[in-house]
């Protein structure tokens, strides 16, 4: 994958591209939106801890149809107040620790998710050859 920042436009608030380019043949996957919510039903309060699990299960994802984060092409991320950017955008920076070429990516303030307690909810689209 490329990335794609243009050097005529302002440079990414974070660590992401504009746009990411896909080779033309290359596996596509796309999960749903994954909630701060484990295995046993567990719904951390902070918004770091939940957008960890988030991260955690699209890693498990990913895994099933052998990729890693490096094949992330782009993050959409959805928080329920601005004072759960700050614990996201933590847990997204560990998720990508180690991938070097950053994804595109979206992040939008909603009003709310299906249960009160969700802050966090994360999808990513994601390709290999």
């Amino acid at each position: 994958m490329k990335a794609l920042t243009p050097p005529d436009l302002r440079p990414p608030f974070a660590r992401y591209a504009h746009g990411i380019e896909i080779p033309a043949g290359w596996r596509v996957v796309q999960n749903s939106g994954q909630l701060g919510i484990d295995s046993e039903d567990h719904i951390p309060d902070s918004a770091f801890d939940q957008a960890m699990i988030c991260f955690d299960n699209i890693r498990a994802i990913l895994a099933a149809g052998n990729m890693v984060p490096n094949d992330v092409a782009h993050i959409k991320a959805y928080v329920t107040d601005r004072a759960h950017m700050a614990g996201y955008m933590q847990a997204r920076d560990l998720f990508m620790q180690d991938v070097a070429r950053p994804p595109a990516s979206t992040l939008l303030i909603v009003s709310g998710f299906t249960r009160a307690e969700f802050k966090v909810e994360v999808e990513v689209l994601a390709a290999a050859p």
